[in-house]
C-alpha cells in the first residue's frame, strides 16, 4: 500500500510539472517559533530549521524551472519582538549566506535582497555586498530575501524618487504611470508576481509586496514553514492551475 501511494506521488509530480508554474512566488515564512513551542524548543530553534527549509524549497524551485523566489525574512515591525530574538534573527542569515553558498553557485541561482540595509549590522550587511557580489552572474533562479522590510515604506521611497524627478524638471506630472512606479521598486528586476504563498495558518498579507500582489494567486496553508516540504509545495502548485486567472478581465471560453 505504501509502496502504491509512492508511485502514485511521482505520477502526479510528473504531472504538475508539466502545467503551467509560477514563474515567481513570493512566500511568507509564518509559523517558526509555534513548530518550536509545540516540541518544546526554543522558538530560535523553530527560525534555525524554517532557515533550513529555506535551502531546501529554494534548490527545489530552481530545479523545477521557477525563475524568481522572494522569501519574507523580517520585516520592519520585526523590530518589535524581544531584543534576544531579534539579535538571534541578525545573525542567522550571516550563518545561512555562508553555508548556503556553494549550494547557490552549484545551482545557479543568484541571490538579492530587498528592504532598507542601513538598520542591519554591520556584519550582516557587508555579508549581503559579498554573496550578492559572488552570485550575481548566475542566471538560473534569482532567490531574493527580504530583510527589514516593509511594502509600505518600498512605496514610498518609490514616490519620493518620482516626486524628485518631476521637482527636477526631468518628469512631467503626466508621465507618471504604473511602470514607471514599478521601475522604482526593489523587485523592478522580477518578473511580475505569480504566487503568494503564506505558512502556518494566518491569512494577511503583513505589508509584504502590496503592489507587486495586485494579481498574484494567494495561498494560505495551515503547515508551519519548518514542515512545508516539496508535497506541500506541490499542492500549492496543484491549487494555481485550478485558478482562472482573468487580470480583470472575464472568461471567454465559459
Amino acid at each position: 500500500m505504501f509502496f502504491n501511494k509512492k508511485i502514485k506521488l511521482e505520477i502526479n509530480k510528473e504531472q504538475i510539472l508539466a502545467g503551467p508554474l509560477p514563474q515567481h512566488i513570493a512566500i511568507i515564512l509564518d509559523g517558526n517559533g509555534r513548530w518550536a513551542k509545540k516540541r518544546g524548543l526554543p522558538r530560535t530553534a523553530g527560525h534555525q530549521e524554517g532557515a533550513m527549509n529555506v535551502k531546501e524549497i529554494s534548490i527545489l524551485c530552481s530545479n523545477m524551472g521557477i525563475k524568481a523566489l522572494t522569501i519574507y525574512a523580517f520585516s520592519t515591525e520585526n523590530w518589535k519582538r524581544p531584543k534576544e530574538e531579534v539579535k538571534f534573527l541578525m545573525k542567522l542569515p550571516i550563518r545561512f549566506f555562508d553555508e548556503f553558498a556553494p549550494e547557490l553557485m552549484a545551482n545557479n541561482i543568484r541571490l538579492k535582497t530587498i528592504g532598507e540595509p542601513s538598520a542591519l549590522p554591520e556584519e550582516l550587511q557587508n555579508k549581503i555586498v559579498e554573496i550578492s557580489e559572488m552570485t550575481k552572474n548566475n542566471t538560473k533562479m534569482v532567490l531574493t530575501i527580504a530583510l527589514n522590510y516593509g511594502s509600505q515604506d518600498e512605496i514610498k521611497r518609490a514616490v519620493q524618487e518620482v516626486a524628485s524627478q518631476v521637482k527636477a524638471g526631468e518628469l512631467l506630472v503626466e508621465d507618471i504611470n504604473e511602470s514607471l512606479i514599478e521601475e522604482h521598486l526593489m523587485t523592478a528586476d522580477l518578473p511580475p508576481l505569480d504566487l503568494m504563498i503564506r505558512t502556518s495558518g494566518e491569512k494577511r498579507i503583513s505589508n509584504f509586496l502590496l503592489w507587486q500582489m495586485a494579481y498574484a494567486e494567494l495561498y494560505f496553508t495551515t503547515v508551519a514553514w519548518p514542515d512545508f516540504k516539496e508535497n506541500q509545495l506541490l499542492e500549492a502548485f496543484t491549487d494555481y492551475q485550478n485558478r482562472n486567472r482573468r487580470f480583470g478581465g472575464i472568461d471567454t471560453k465559459t
